[in-house]
């Protein structure tokens, strides 16, 4: 039997103010607080080969997705809809067929996606997973 694929699943703006570089970089811009997060995950990604996933509150009526493959895969959720909303589907869905690790600051969130079967990292522990993925 082959490993399961590995995903990890990150609640962007729960990291990105849980961050202290990156809330002062969103304050400025949020845009860029984003866009520095993604390359961070996106090296992650090339150099672990785990397959990652952000998710982010939007403003639009639709969800968005954006994803080249072999990409970071990108959400928004739309308007009302909060990116925690995205995450728990996200987990309930595929937590039993790949293994699922979800980085957020969020409680709730994490005992919803651990009583789907996935793992949760605290963003500080996703700082040091992303730290320990460049040795």
């Amino acid at each position: 039997m082959s490993p399961r694929a590995r995903y990890l699943i990150v609640d962007g703006h729960s990291v990105i103010f849980a961050w202290p570089e990156f809330r002062k970089i969103h304050a400025r811009r949020s845009s860029l607080a984003r866009e520095a997060l993604i390359k961070l995950l996106r090296d992650y990604q090339d150099w672990t080969g785990v397959r990652v996933v952000v998710v982010f509150d939007g403003k639009g009526k639709n969800v968005e997705a954006t994803s080249d493959p072999g990409e970071v895969q990108i959400f928004y959720s739309r308007s009302g809809q909060s990116a925690d909303a995205i995450i728990e589907r996200l987990a309930s869905k595929y937590a039993k067929q790949f293994e699922l690790m979800v980085a957020t600051s969020d409680s709730m969130e994490a005992e919803t996606v651990m009583a789907c079967g996935a793992e949760t990292i605290s963003p500080e522990g996703l700082r040091g997973l992303l730290a320990g993925a460049r040795l």
